[in-house]
Formats: C-alpha cells, sequence, structure tokens
C-alpha cells in the first residue's frame, strides 16, 4: 500500500507564508519516491502581509489556508481536520509563516505562542509513533511542542541557542544532511537556513523523505 503524507503549509511566500521551493520540492519528492500527499493548513489570518519585491509589510489581511491553497493547486484542507489515522507521516516545509503563522517564534523566539491545531496534529502523530519532519525553521515548531528533541536549523547560532532555550538539542549541519531524532522519530535538515542553491533544497528534501520512508 502506498504511504500518505501530510504536509502542512503556514501561507504562500518565504517571508510571510510557507517557502514556495521547500513546499514544492517536498511534494515532488514524495511523488517521486511513489508516495502520496495531502496539504493542510490552518484557517486563520497570516500575522501580517509582506510585499516579496521590497520587503514592505502591506496593508491588508490575507488566510493562511487561502494563500496555502495557491501551493496545493486548490487540495487543501484545515489543519483542525488533520486525523493521524490516515497519516503514515506529517511534514512541516519551511519559511516564515511558520514562525510567523503556526507560532509566534519570528516576534518572541523561544518563549513563542503555538496555533492550536499546530501542536495538537505534532502531538498526535507523536503519540502514534509516526514520523515528523521538518525543513528549514520548521524545527524549531516542533522542539517547541515536543521540548527534549534532537534537531538541527544548520549552522546559525542564535536560532540553534533558541532550540537549546526550549528543550532541545541542536546538531550544526550542512547542504542536504539530515538529523534523525530515532526516539522521537524527528527528520530535519537546514534548507534555506543555509545559503542555499534550489538544487541544494530539492537534496534537502528529498533525502527527508528517503529517510522516513525507510522508518515506515
Amino acid at each position: 500500500m502506498e504511504k500518505k503524507f501530510a504536509v502542512v503549509l503556514a501561507g504562500c511566500g518565504v517571508f510571510d507564508g510557507a517557502e514556495i521551493h521547500e513546499a514544492t520540492l517536498t511534494m515532488l519528492a514524495i511523488n517521486r519516491q511513489g508516495a502520496l500527499y495531502q496539504c493542510f493548513a490552518p484557517d486563520v489570518n497570516q500575522a501580517h502581509v509582506v510585499n516579496h519585491i521590497t520587503g514592505e509589510e502591506m496593508p491588508e489581511t490575507r488566510n493562511v489556508m487561502v494563500e496555502s491553497a495557491r501551493i496545493a493547486r486548490g487540495n487543501i484542507r484545515p489543519l483542525s481536520e488533520f486525523d493521524p489515522a490516515g497519516f503514515d507521516a506529517i511534514v512541516f516545509p519551511g519559511g516564515f509563516g511558520v514562525a510567523k503563522n503556526l507560532c509566534s517564534f519570528a516576534f518572541d523566539g523561544a518563549d513563542c505562542q503555538v496555533n492550536d491545531d499546530a501542536r495538537k496534529a505534532v502531538k498526535a502523530m507523536h503519540q502514534a509513533g509516526k514520523p515528523i519532519a521538518a525543513l528549514c525553521i520548521s524545527p524549531v515548531l516542533i522542539t517547541k511542542i515536543l521540548g527534549d528533541v534532537e534537531v538541527t536549523i544548520g549552522s546559525d547560532a542564535g536560532t540553534a541557542g533558541a532550540v537549546e532555550k526550549m528543550g532541545g538539542k541542536h546538531a550544526v549541519t550542512s547542504h542536504g544532511e539530515v538529523i534523525v531524532d530515532r526516539k522521537n522519530k524527528v527528520v530535519t535538515t537546514p534548507c534555506y537556513m543555509l545559503d542555499a542553491s534550489i538544487g541544494q533544497i530539492a537534496d534537502g528534501a528529498e533525502n527527508v523523505i528517503k529517510t522516513i520512508l525507510a522508518m515506515l
């Protein structure tokens, strides 16, 4: 039977939503490894909207799930409807939306608050003993929820320090490298937390999916 992944998106665009390369290449890796995926996102407003040309905040409001549907080509479900029984693994691509919409890490650091639906989804998979994957900045979300977990965000000292403050353990990695916390079944890779090419992002996403499939 084909394995099925839940892919959790946080909007559309690196500065205020899901990182589009990471999200798309994760879905491509799942497909090319012969598995299936379903996209989810919380049905909430974004923390703010950023002009991706200027970096300036824009005076408008957008919905995280509606924006995520751009990446998912409309095939998306509210994260509140996530049922761990229907999936073999869950994956969180990165992007500032993870640190702004799925939690408040971008604003509050280690003292951040977590979106209730994201917390429930991670805890449900953890309790079911099913793999959880996190790319780029997403490991901070997983650490905030699970606490004592080993992850990587690459080599940024400030973010690594926040991981440690939240009770996690950080491992320094480079492009495409994967850290596996086998006790918690958490798989992480740095992606655009490093200065990376799109090819290096593809390597990271592929290695994460291959690692999870080998665990199943």
